[in-house]
């Protein structure tokens, strides 16, 4: 009874926190990895619970409790490296659970002992967790609350590589028929208990400083585009800059400019130059990257700043957003009418500031313009020949007939 007690502790904090989780994704409408964090616990939860409430002795429970754990763990760890804007590497994780997965058949047909079996699946969950900690550690956000995150998680990898041996150095063997009166098993739910109420305390730490820091940061958005404003643009800028320099992270500037935009304005009215710069901020929302910075610096010029990116790929950056703006249907434009855009890119110079950097990339811009438009140019790069549209021969035809 005590042990059937003790046991209900851990998946009922899992329960809780996958509940305060879900709240604050759903009510305070933050990102899906906050729905990830809250999926993780619940199927924790679900793990935990297989291992407790049925037969140890059956060749199938350590199976279907590994599953959820493993499912469990790489969902947490997507969560956190989405939060992070860092690759998860699901491929690695599935490599990592089908050789533990793998290696858990052969002990369970061989021995009816579980000690080799929680090893196996321990050892599995660490690594797992230290694929996590290195993609944690490559990416460009090392505030204090990352930090925590990653010393919080280093004490969960640490844990299930060395808990398992500890514990069973000093009980040595553990038939799964009394797996649940075992030493192990209740260091187990003790370590586990503490530790989801560790890294659930963190998890909601952070949840509660990206909220708050999305508030600040709306209030630096143009109302238009939903892009920084110049301002929030230059000081985020100048804070990934001197990162840049710290890691010696590549980093490229790319700015833009609506083609023939006072002609849009004189033609179809302000509205229509507001549609469009609209439509172009919400290409360049959804193109870049989160660990990108992105702004609207004046009228109908644009500025993104790409991080760990070299210039050749801020080159194909820039193609994409083109590409997407000359096909995008402006609203209040004729139908059969399109708007172009024109691009400078510039990768950063070892050591360069904002100023240089902007300077050198807002000349590339001006060739672009200089040299037909809807094109981009590279810093240095010789002359390119874009595309002209039609806008600016419909305003002169318009100032002509008003002549």
């Amino acid at each position: 009874m005590r042990e059937q007690i003790m046991g209900m502790i851990t998946p009922t904090m899992s329960i809780v926190f996958f509940a305060v989780f879900l709240i604050m994704w759903w009510r305070g409408k933050m990102g899906n990895y906050v729905l990830g964090f809250a999926s993780a616990y619940l199927l924790f939860a679900i793990g935990f619970g297989t291992t407790h409430l049925f037969d140890t002795g059956s060749p199938y429970v350590f199976h279907i409790t590994q599953f959820f754990y493993s499912l469990s763990t790489a969902t947490a760890i997507w969560a956190l490296t989405k939060r992070a804007g860092q690759p998860p590497y699901l491929g690695v994780l599935l490599v990592i659970y089908g050789l533990s997965a793998a290696t858990l058949a052969v002990a369970v047909l061989t021995s009816p002992d579980i000690s080799s079996r929680l090893i196996i699946v321990n050892v599995g969950y660490g690594a797992m967790y230290l694929v996590c900690l290195m993609s944690l550690l490559g990416g460009p956000r090392h505030e204090a609350i990352d930090k925590l995150i990653i010393a919080a998680h280093s004490v969960l990898a640490a844990q299930f590589m060395i808990r398992p041996v500890l514990t069973l150095l000093i009980e040595q063997s553990i038939p799964a028929s009394v797996y649940r009166q075992s030493v192990y098993y209740s260091v187990l739910n003790l370590s586990l208990a503490l530790i989801a109420l560790m890294s659930a305390m963190v998890l909601v730490g952070a949840c509660l400083y990206d909220q708050i820091k999305a508030v600040r940061e709306q209030a630096d958005l143009d109302g238009l585009t939903k892009l920084r404003t110049r301002r929030a643009f230059e000081q985020g800028v100048v804070t990934l800059l001197e990162r840049a320099n710290q890691e010696c992270a590549p980093v490229s500037l790319v700015v833009a400019d609506i083609d023939h935009f006072k002609a849009v304005n004189d033609v179809w009215g302000h509205q229509a130059g507001d549609k469009a710069i609209a439509q172009f901020g919400e290409i360049v929302r959804g193109t870049i990257r989160e660990t990108d910075i992105a702004g609207r610096i004046g009228g109908e010029e644009f500025c993104i700043l790409a991080w760990n990116c070299d210039e050749q790929a801020a080159v194909s950056l820039a193609e994409r957003i083109r590409r997407k703006f000359a096909q995008a249907q402006i609203e209040g434009l004729p139908g059969d009418q399109r708007l172009t855009a024109s691009f400078g890119v510039a990768g950063r110079g070892e050591g360069e500031g904002y100023g240089k950097l902007f300077a050198r990339t807002d000349g590339a811009l001006y060739a672009a313009k200089e040299n037909g438009r809807n094109c981009i140019v590279r810093d240095g790069e010789g002359k390119k020949r874009g595309v002209v549209t039609s806008i600016a021969e419909l305003a002169d035809k318009r100032h002509e007939a008003n002549a």
